[in-house]
């Protein structure tokens, strides 16, 4: 483990100047591989300082378990993760039901966690997020592969969405968050199968291109995924994926976006069906790939999701009604 060591450039706190931040203790954990290097997290953590926190900065390494950085989390006041999604659902996982608040920095590529909770993206307006102190606590999702867990906050998922992620990692140095729209519209004819799901006991197949479970329900530009997904209802959305490939969701996000704006009855169906659930096995006769929370893993096909109400409190100044589609 990397501890950081302060800055002496590092402005010192200025008593004059009132902050509830002043004297708090603030954990920051970041990665530094993730985004393109431009993140505003040393003017972010300059600006704590000069708020009068003492901050702690511990730079991930290869190999070590996220558990390894959190073992004393509960002295400090607050908690903030640095890096893409999946540096964010790893450590809240890590940190899950410890009760102390979390701020997911955007310093990845596309900070769907970030963006679902409507985060600033410079180093002040997020400091005027901690400065707030106002938290929502949040459900999160556990994955289990072949007796392995892992956490995910965002969404799980097998199929055409994971091999999306796969194609898109040599393009996101290049491109950043447009690398996934490039590969999405790569998938013009994806692999299709029969799914095998086991849904909070109920069992159920169909034939399509992918399974997503789903927690935040946003994409990029917070558009929504789907319409009723809510991350503190105690269930996931799972989404059966039967297009012929990923193009023909966006009349389905159309639909989305006008129940979000109450325009009325959707207008197209048939590409997709969702569903609640707390638990979801998935299975399927040609074995897929499985993402959670924006990272390609090995694991493929079967694991099981289940839910985990109200896990983590995630910083922010949104409401419950905002972050839910």
């Amino acid at each position: 483990m990397h501890l950081m060591t302060a800055d002496p450039r590092t402005p010192t706190a200025d008593p004059q100047v009132p902050s509830s931040l002043r004297g708090k203790r603030i954990l920051v954990i970041f990665n530094p591989k993730s985004g393109s290097g431009d993140s505003e997290l040393p003017e972010f953590i300059r600006l704590l300082r000069g708020a009068g926190a003492e901050v702690t900065e511990r730079e991930l390494q290869k190999d070590t378990p996220m558990a390894d950085y959190v073992g004393d989390i509960e002295s400090f006041t607050y908690l903030v993760g640095a890096g893409g999604d999946g540096t964010v659902s790893s450590l809240a996982y890590a940190t899950r039901y410890r009760n102390v608040p979390m701020l997911a920095f955007p310093a990845g590529t596309a900070n769907l966690i970030a963006q679902n909770l409507d985060l600033p993206t410079d180093a002040a307006g997020l400091l005027q997020i901690m400065e707030g102190a106002h938290s929502l606590r949040l459900d999160m999702g556990e994955v289990e592969v072949k007796g392995e867990t892992s956490g995910f906050c965002m969404l799980a998922g097998a199929g055409a969405d994971a091999t999306m992620i796969k194609d898109s990692e040599e393009l996101k140095g290049r491109f950043g968050a447009m690398a996934y729209v490039m590969s999405a519209m790569k998938q013009i004819n994806p692999k299709k199968t029969t799914f095998h799901l086991t849904i909070d006991g109920e069992k159920r197949e169909f034939e399509g291109i992918g399974v997503m479970i789903a927690n935040f329900g946003m994409a990029n530009y917070r558009l929504p995924i789907t319409s009723d997904i809510s991350p503190s209802d105690g269930r996931f959305t799972v989404i059966l994926m039967k297009a012929g490939n990923l193009v023909r969701f966006l009349p389905n996000l159309i639909d989305s976006v006008r129940a979000k704006l109450n325009l009325g009855d959707p207008m197209f169906s048939g590409n997709l069906e969702t569903l609640e659930a707390r638990r979801v096995t998935v299975d399927a006769v040609d074995p897929f790939p499985l993402q959670y929370d924006g990272e390609l893993h090995v694991e493929t096909t079967p694991f099981e999701a289940r839910i985990l109400p109200g896990a983590v409190r995630f910083l922010t100044a949104a409401k419950k009604d905002d972050v839910e589609t």
